[in-house]
């Protein structure tokens, strides 16, 4: 009786793992926020911390009329130039600070609010629980306009997002 016992037990294990793999799949066909699986992207590269050539100070922030901000939300760079983004969350809500292409964020978005709690592991994303600081460094290698932006769901529409703007 015991090895009918366990030939049960390993084919509920066996059924309840395939229930817990089937369940995983739509988050890691996802991917990460990057979206890019290992291709180089557009807006750059992460950068040396040793050739910072600039630090922007970022604040990101609710508003008392309900709109969601960065402060400052607009950027001017040069190609080549490696930035430090200090950013601090001042606000009572976790946000992001999200660094890509238009069309990439527009994707990352659609992807964010399926998956609103979906973990960051991209050089170019930093999510901030309120009150907490972080740091991007990062190499812009082309020239162009690049957003900005917080994904977490309703963020983007309340106005969190902005333009990085790189001459060459």
């Amino acid at each position: 009786m015991l090895p009918k016992q366990l030939k049960d037990l390993n084919v509920k294990r066996a059924i309840i793992g395939l229930l817990l793999a089937s369940l995983a799949t739509p988050v890691l066909a996802s991917g990460n926020h990057a979206g890019d699986h290992g291709e180089a992207m557009a807006v750059g590269e992460p950068g040396d911390k040793s050739k910072v050539t600039q630090t922007i100070r970022v604040s990101m922030k609710e508003t008392p009329d309900g709109k969601m901000v960065f402060t400052p939300n607009n950027f001017k760079v040069r190609k080549g130039q490696t930035i430090r983004f200090t950013v601090k969350n001042e606000g009572e809500l976790d946000h992001e600070f999200v660094l890509d292409q238009e069309d990439k964020v527009m994707e990352h978005k659609a992807v964010m609010e399926k998956f609103p709690e979906m973990e960051h592991d991209d050089p170019n994303a930093i999510r901030l629980k309120p009150g907490k600081s972080g740091e991007i460094v990062w190499k812009f290698t082309n020239d162009g306009t690049f957003k900005i932006a917080c994904l977490v769901p309703g963020h983007y529409d309340a106005g969190m997002h902005g333009d990085v703007a790189v001459a060459k």
